[in-house]
């Protein structure tokens, strides 16, 4: 019998290690610290998962190119500045006064009536260069050639630099294939011309590459891989329903990572699969915290739950924020499940938990496949059942079922579910 529990655990030991990823992130809420600089002159890449942190200078680059293959994003640096009269970020106007065959004649007259082209709030694919875009096969700074696959630039822009010059631009061509871009910029009045040949391929572990129009050289300001982080502290420019721009500070999301915002609700609330998620670049954004006529308030009823890249679920709550003197962020983040939601879009037997970290009831939402029946037990490491309930439920069909762990001492535990011939374990923190 002894033998027998010993391989039982070894055994539990084994499929622990094959099932749960190793997370940077200890159980339970963590508080954690984020700076932007004074003046917010630093931008923060931040990992959710690994807790990594790069803080970057933002004031590197003038304008981005997206590094995919598939994508004719470019965008302006709208946070950027190192004008000393205050002058904000990189500006950009579509030239209106002809295509580019007036590149030789350009005439800035008029030019502070001119729309000032900004990177959209909601969607990294819309760049400054891209807001004029009417939909395939136009993208705003050039039209798609079907023949060659080549994006190929029609529109000429003014552009101020971070150090408040101004220079004339033209996007010749985007050749989709190798991925390198073919730009040409000058003074206004024609002198100190430059014609640029970017490959982006070297950058394609990142989601953009950048260029400075004042050294002339390419700006690899990602700090790592695109997959590495989850969150941008920065600033940017929004765009008010009414249009109007305001130049803010707040958190941006990468790629792929999705945010279900819950305002009005109880420090602890914890439902985070109760809505569809958003996948676009700013559902967290600026608007989690107010300035009063002399510091900022932080909404105090206000929880986000983050699906990073890895798919693991987090509760985030913003607790302090100190504003421009030192750009301090203070949040508080807690893992509630190393299952994505998008999982259960698809059929098949599947489960998730949460809360976890847990105190009183842990909630269990399964879909048992095609099994009319499920057996759900609870263990302790040593393999010792502290509960275990058969469960009669519906094909095919999400159910909640609730566990009582009240009673149970905190430490680490193993959930394990068993319907027909399928087992999935998923390892529980109890914290009573």
């Amino acid at each position: 019998m002894k033998s027998k529990l010993y391989t039982f655990v070894a055994i539990l030991a084994t499929t622990l290690a094959g099932v749960f990823p190793v997370l940077a992130q200890k159980a339970g809420p963590v508080t954690d610290t984020i700076y932007m600089g004074a003046g917010y002159n630093n931008e923060v890449y931040y990992s959710l998962s690994t807790n990594y942190r790069a803080a970057v200078d933002h004031k590197q680059w003038d304008i981005a190119f997206r590094t995919s293959r598939m994508s004719a994003s470019i965008l302006t640096n709208d946070a950027a500045n190192n004008n000393p009269i205050g002058l904000l970020g990189v500006e950009l106007y579509t030239y209106p006064k002809s295509d580019t065959s007036g590149w030789a004649t350009v005439d800035t007259s008029g030019l502070s009536h001119w729309k000032n082209m900004v990177n959209s709030t909601t969607d990294w694919e819309e760049g400054a260069f891209c807001r004029n875009q009417k939909g395939h096969p136009d993208y705003g700074w050039g039209k798609y050639n079907a023949a060659s696959h080549n994006v190929v630039g029609d529109s000429l822009f003014i552009i101020r630099l971070r150090d408040g010059s101004y220079r004339k631009l033209w996007i010749k061509i985007k050749y989709s294939a190798q991925n390198i871009y073919e730009f040409r910029y000058a003074n206004l009045d024609g002198s100190k011309p430059s014609i640029i040949t970017l490959d982006c391929a070297p950058y394609e572990s990142k989601n953009f590459v950048g260029f400075s129009m004042i050294t002339n050289q390419a700006v690899d300001f990602e700090p790592v891989a695109s997959p590495a982080w989850d969150l941008l502290f920065a600033r940017y420019m929004y765009t008010f329903p009414d249009k109007s721009l305001y130049l803010v500070a707040g958190v941006l999301s990468n790629y792929k990572v999705k945010v279900d915002v819950h305002k009005k609700v109880a420090p602890n609330y914890r439902l985070w699969n109760v809505a569809t998620m958003d996948s676009t670049r700013s559902p967290i954004g600026w608007d989690w915290k107010t300035f009063n006529g002399s510091t900022y308030v932080v909404e105090d009823s206000l929880v986000y739950f983050v699906q990073d890249l890895n798919k693991n679920i987090h509760r985030l709550v913003f607790l302090d924020f100190a504003g421009s003197s030192t750009g301090r962020i203070i949040l508080q983040k807690e893992l509630i499940s190393a299952k994505g939601v998008e999982d259960f879009d698809k059929s098949g037997f599947n489960i998730a938990v949460y809360p976890n970290p847990v105190r009183d009831v842990l909630n269990l939402i399964m879909n048992p496949g095609n099994s009319k029946v499920a057996l759900v037990e609870l263990f302790d490491i040593s393999g010792k059942t502290l509960f275990r309930q058969q469960y009669n439920l519906q094909v095919e069909t999400l159910s909640t079922l609730r566990i009582p762990v009240s009673g149970i001492k905190a430490g680490t535990y193993v959930l394990r579910v068993n319907a027909g011939v399928n087992v999935i374990s998923r390892k529980v923190i109890i914290q009573n």
